[in-house]
């Protein structure tokens, strides 16, 4: 979802990275998921979210709150804060970020 890391560097935006391979992490070995990892570009100044990319065991449903994030412009820092529900993959997003 978003911007590629590449694409956000040929438009120089000043970002950080975020990224670990989650494999294992609760949320993965609880559905003996052995590929599993994110990558999240956040822009330096603003925090808000340019790019969210996740493989695992319900990317799909993950993939939603970043999307959620980007469209309404909830930076990284607010978005750390939300309580989600445990366990699920939601409740791994402030670790991501």
């Amino acid at each position: 979802m978003g911007l590629l890391e590449h694409a956000a560097r040929q438009k120089g935006l000043d970002f950080r990275i975020s990224q670990e391979n989650t494999s294992g992490w609760y949320s993965s070995r609880r559905v003996r998921e052995e590929s599993a990892g994110f990558k999240v570009l956040i822009e330096n100044g603003s925090d808000r979210i340019l790019g969210a990319h996740v493989i695992g065991p319900h990317a799909d449903e993950l993939i939603n709150v970043f999307a959620l994030a980007m469209q309404a412009d909830i930076p990284a820092s607010q978005l750390r804060h939300v309580i989600f529900s445990y366990p699920t993959l939601g409740s791994d997003v402030k670790y991501m970020l």
